[in-house]
C-alpha cells in the first residue's frame, strides 16, 4: 500500500512552528508568499509564542505533539 504525501499546508504549519520554538527567525521560511507561506508564518507565530512561555526542550515535548495533532 502506497503511503500518501502529508498535506501541504500541514507541513509548512509544522515546519514553522518548529522554527519559531527553536527561536530562529521568520526570515528563513522557505516560501516568498502564497498559502504555503502563511500557513509557515502562523506555524512559526504560534512556535514562537512557546519558546517564549517556557515550552522548549523536555518541557515542551507534550506541546508539540498537541499543536502537530491539532493543525
Amino acid at each position: 500500500m502506497k503511503r500518501q504525501k502529508r498535506d501541504m499546508m500541514e507541513r509548512a504549519f509544522q515546519k514553522g512552528y518548529m522554527a519559531g520554538v527553536e527561536g530562529r527567525s521568520k526570515e528563513l521560511c522557505p516560501k516568498e508568499e502564497g498559502p504555503e507561506h502563511q500557513q509557515w508564518i502562523n506555524g512559526w507565530r504560534e512556535g514562537r509564542s512557546d519558546h517564549w512561555d517556557g515550552y522548549t526542550g523536555v518541557s515542551g515535548i507534550h506541546r508539540v505533539n498537541e499543536v502537530v495533532i491539532h493543525h
